[in-house]
């Protein structure tokens, strides 16, 4: 009888014993699968990590082999502000390279420029706002380090500051972007560069006569590009137009 009642007195002692085991039990087996959970989670986060570093990888590769290529030169349109009624010539320095015309380029383009901003082409009669060219094989030394990258929903807004701080009065801006626009906005970002007027002077010298008080050159070499870039900024200087002024502006998609 006493063994008995010695023998009931362990048994709830036991069974709490049972139940703290069983509770260590499910506590262990939550925690290896936490474990096991955080470690398939960072194993999952490396292989993302790399696919993106290798696809970073990947754009700059493609940037450097960009400097050996030619990219075609677009939309590069030409608009002469005289104080007053003048006759100019306009000669481009690389005629094997003009792919496209207007009016037709022969040696040269001569029009008389009237102080109201409008053209007379002295070959044909009709009158112009501007003369338009575009070229293809033009060799190009595509400066990437510096330049900007930009998500393709900021392209307005970026065009418009930066154009207005290169010279650019608001027609000829809205003529800028409206033709870009829908190439670059649509693009998750976007590589621009500004290319100096000494490397447009390389690519494509422009000689004008009589010589203009102000020259303004804007080439825009931009990439679309499916993952943000680390880029040096590029310093763009304001540009100040005074007297006789003469306006160029185009671009490069470079593929």
């Amino acid at each position: 009888m006493d063994n008995n009642n010695e023998q009931y007195k362990k048994n709830p002692k036991d069974q709490k014993d049972k139940k703290l085991k069983i509770l260590i039990i499910i506590f262990s087996v939550i925690l290896v699968g936490l474990i096991i959970f955080c470690l398939r989670y960072k194993i999952y986060d490396s292989i993302i990590f790399i696919k993106n570093y290798k696809s970073y990888k990947e754009e700059i590769e493609e940037f450097r082999r960009l400097q050996i290529k030619h990219p075609p030169i677009d939309k590069p349109i030409i608009y002469i502000y005289p104080t007053e009624t003048i006759d100019v010539n306009i000669k481009l320095g690389k005629k094997e390279n003009l792919s496209c015309t207007y009016p037709k380029y022969y040696n040269g383009w001569n029009v008389t420029a009237n102080s109201d901003r409008t053209l007379i082409d002295n070959n044909t009669g009709r009158k112009l706002y501007a003369l338009y060219w575009e070229g293809r094989n033009i060799l190009k030394d595509i400066n990437m380090n510096e330049g900007f990258c930009i998500k393709g929903e900021e392209t307005i807004k970026f065009l418009e500051e930066k154009l207005e701080i290169l010279g650019l009065n608001e027609r000829e801006a809205e003529e800028f972007i409206i033709y870009w626009l829908p190439k670059m906005e649509n693009n998750k970002y976007n590589y621009i560069r500004f290319e100096t007027i000494e490397e447009q002077n390389i690519a494509m010298p422009l000689d004008i006569n009589p010589k203009p008080d102000t020259l303004i050159r804007i080439m825009m070499d931009w990439k679309g590009l499916e993952n943000r870039i680390e880029v040096k900024e590029q310093i763009l200087t304001h540009a100040k137009r005074e007297k006789y002024t003469v306006v160029e502006w185009g671009g490069s998609e470079l593929k």
